[in-house]
Formats: C-alpha cells, sequence, structure tokens
C-alpha cells in the first residue's frame, strides 16, 4: 500500500525521480526494520505459575510463526537480565527444568513502556530473591 501511494506521489514529484530507488529501499528497509524488531509481550505472575508471551505485532491474528510462550512454575526461575541496546531491548529469562537442565530463552521487551518494565524486573527479582532463600534455608 505504501509502496503505491509513494510511487503515485514521487511520479508526480518530478525533481525526485533520480532518488526514487534509494527512497523505496530506505523505506523498504525501514518496515524490515520495524517487522523484526516490533513485538507483543505479556507478561503474567498471578498464580503459582509465570507465563511470558511474546509474538509479532504485524499479521499476529493470521499467521502466527513468531510465537515464544514460556511457562513455568515459580519456583524454577533461577535468573534474569535485560539487555538494552541502541534499538532492542530483549529479557534473557534462565529456568531450571525438572530434570535439572537449564534453559535460557530470549523475549522482546521493545516496546514495552518504561513503567511496565520496572514492573516485569521487579516482579521476577522478587521471585528469584524467595527462590535463593528457599534453596539455602
Amino acid at each position: 500500500v505504501f509502496a503505491i501511494l509513494f510511487a503515485t506521489v514521487f511520479k508526480s514529484l518530478e525533481f525526485l525521480v533520480d532518488s526514487t530507488f534509494f527512497i523505496f529501499l530506505g523505506i523498504f528497509i525501514l518496515i524490515v526494520l520495524f517487522h523484526s524488531i516490533a513485538g507483543y509481550f505479556e507478561y503474567d505472575s498471578d498464580g503459582a505459575k509465570i507465563i511470558i508471551l511474546n509474538k509479532g505485532l504485524i499479521l499476529t491474528e493470521y499467521i502466527n510463526y513468531r510465537e515464544n510462550k514460556l511457562e513455568f512454575d515459580r519456583h524454577q526461575l533461577v535468573g534474569f537480565k535485560i539487555n538494552n541496546y541502541v534499538i532492542y531491548k530483549s529479557l534473557v529469562v534462565l529456568v531450571k527444568t525438572y530434570d535439572g537442565k537449564k534453559i535460557k530463552e530470549r523475549f522482546n521487551v521493545t516496546l514495552l513502556k518504561r513503567k511496565k518494565l520496572k514492573y516485569v524486573k521487579q516482579s521476577l527479582s522478587k521471585t528469584v530473591k524467595e527462590n535463593r532463600k528457599r534453596k539455602q534455608g
């Protein structure tokens, strides 16, 4: 839709004829970048289990190929880390399985507001702290 709109707009503007290819290339790169970065994030820690859900933002109702869901008991959480890159934020969660293996899962939290990210961080920190006390005692 954007390509057709820009093609008609730039066709009417004669001074941009030489740079039309570069403008389309820039717009295409921006759309691909937005699609790869943008993601829906959901966190639920109300019950005995913690549920973290990540899925794509565009076309998720029809094609849900980017879904990443992790559901685990509170006592399985070993640690977490929030990586803050320039245009991308990720939450890395370390969970211990029932057979003793540790699993690292990465979630995209780029579009999460600072206040909500703070709440997620507080909740996970509290759970990790409780698990360490339970392990020592």
